[in-house]
């Protein structure tokens, strides 16, 4: 970091002094994403890379534009690591195959019954047991996250979770008709799925935290979150496309 103290923010703060003080908020960001990620990413790059952004956010932070210095860096942090993600792409092809198959059998379910699809219910469209779409669910949670943009606070991250590998040609994210509607898709999940996404985006726990707070397995909740992300996925097909 030689030569950090160069850089000063807006209230006087040295870039280094703000990277000291700041830099416990880049582990906590990282070991919150690892959770939705496959076993196979490095925690150590993902650290480099959300330390990257903590240096840019120390760089160009302006007081004026008022928000706070660790909401501004922890936008910056997260698009780091998200870009770093994006970059070495460490989940299989397999993985969103298996993730646009699920997201699609949930539409028609829904489509053909006119509520929310239960579990047992998109298992039978796919032709599998509870057991196998479960394990299903579980690899599919291992989907990509894509970075098309700087990440802000709630609808940007489970946008990117939403959109996924095909974020580079989705160019309305930022319209208020898509976040209207995101919103609402949100809203009119299942309670419980609408409770785990509340608890990982707006509380920032992580996947064990919140299978402690419900009382289920750390791998039950990945299930949860995972079919919560495809089940949106399903019912916003007129924004996002898998094309």
């Amino acid at each position: 970091m030689n030569g950090l103290a160069m850089y000063t923010d807006n209230q006087g703060l040295s870039s280094e002094q703000l990277i000291i003080e700041h830099a416990p908020l880049v582990k906590r960001i990282v070991y919150h994403m690892m959770g939705r990620l496959p076993a196979s990413v490095s925690a150590d790059d993902l650290t480099q890379a959300g330390m990257m952004g903590l240096l840019e956010a120390s760089r160009n932070y302006d007081a004026s534009q008022g928000a706070s210095f660790e909401t501004y860096a922890g936008i910056r942090i997260r698009g780091s690591i998200l870009d770093e993600v994006r970059k070495n792409d460490w989940a299989p092809r397999s993985v969103y195959k298996k993730a646009r198959t699920i997201s699609e059998a949930v539409r028609k379910v829904e489509n053909r019954e006119g509520r929310d699809a239960r579990d047992i219910e998109v298992a039978e469209e796919l032709g599998l047991s509870i057991g196998e779409y479960n394990q299903m669910l579980q690899d599919a949670s291992a989907q990509r996250l894509t970075s098309f943009d700087e990440v802000s606070g709630q609808g940007e991250a489970i946008i990117n979770s939403l959109v996924g590998e095909h974020a580079e040609p989705f160019e309305g994210v930022q319209k208020g008709d898509f976040r209207q509607a995101l919103a609402e898709s949100i809203a009119g999940l299942p309670e419980r799925e609408r409770l785990v996404m509340a608890l990982y985006y707006d509380e920032e726990l992580n996947l064990r935290e919140i299978g402690e707070v419900l009382g289920v397995t750390e791998s039950r909740i990945s299930q949860i979150h995972s079919q919560a992300i495809l089940r949106l996925r399903a019912r916003m097909t007129d924004w996002v496309t898998d094309g």
